[in-house]
């Protein structure tokens, strides 16, 4: 079963958000060779993606990663209707798929525009 955890973010704001990976037992993933992948969307059923993070490995041995969009992915997230749904796989080198973590992200709308 994968961990859950709500993520918070403004429109139009470069987001970071370091977690760390933890199995059933609450143990961190040790991620050394693994790949990672992230993405939210309206729902779990919506054709597209609102959001493709960027997801790095900050410390592989204990499981913490970043994940990562720039300001004009999320200023382009609409803040109108739902929170978005996200969740993040990994896979080991094996090939094994597991979905480790899931959640809800809160988009705060912004008014102000930089060029």
């Amino acid at each position: 079963m994968a961990g859950y955890s709500n993520l918070y973010m403004n429109q139009g704001e470069t987001f970071n958000s370091q977690l760390t990976l933890t199995d059933s037992n609450g143990n961190a993933y040790n991620l050394t060779g693994f790949t990672l992948a992230s993405s939210a969307r309206r729902s779990y059923y919506s054709a597209n993606a609102s959001i493709i993070f960027t997801v790095s490995v900050v410390n592989a041995n204990n499981g913490v990663i970043q994940l990562s969009a720039n300001s004009a992915t999320t200023l382009n997230v609409s803040t109108i209707g739902p929170n978005l749904v996200y969740d993040v796989f990994i896979k080991d080198p094996s090939n094994t798929t597991t979905k480790v973590l899931e959640g809800q992200i809160f988009v705060s709308p912004s008014v102000t525009r930089l060029s």
